[in-house]
């Protein structure tokens, strides 16, 4: 499984420790209020808010350097549009949330 990592944020900083703390900063702060929306949403069973929710987080990933995870939630963001959860990208997806929360701890 890959892991979360700051490659693209420090190739994006270019070594400015304030351009870089101030993206760690903004993806510390909206990836909460992101996850507790999607997890809102599933509640609701609600399709299109699900797909938004989905569209907003899945650009954290490639941000934070997974770029498999990307690709599997771009697929679970096609299958939401079309009124399908599959059960297995919903629960990958879920998954990744876990782990990027735990990482987000850590830096």
């Amino acid at each position: 499984m890959e892991k979360p990592n700051l490659t693209y944020i420090n190739k994006l900083a270019r070594e400015d420790v304030s351009v870089k703390n101030t993206l760690i900063n903004v993806i510390k702060n909206e990836f909460p209020i992101e996850v507790k929306e999607y997890y809102n949403s599933i509640e609701k069973n609600n399709f299109k808010e699900i797909e938004a929710n989905v569209h907003r987080i899945k650009h954290k990933f490639s941000i934070l350097g997974l770029e498999e995870n990307y690709e599997n939630a771009n697929k679970f963001e096609h299958n939401l549009r079309e009124s399908k959860i599959e059960v297995i990208e919903k629960e990958k997806f879920e998954q990744i949330l876990d782990v990027i929360s735990e990482y987000l701890k850590t830096i």
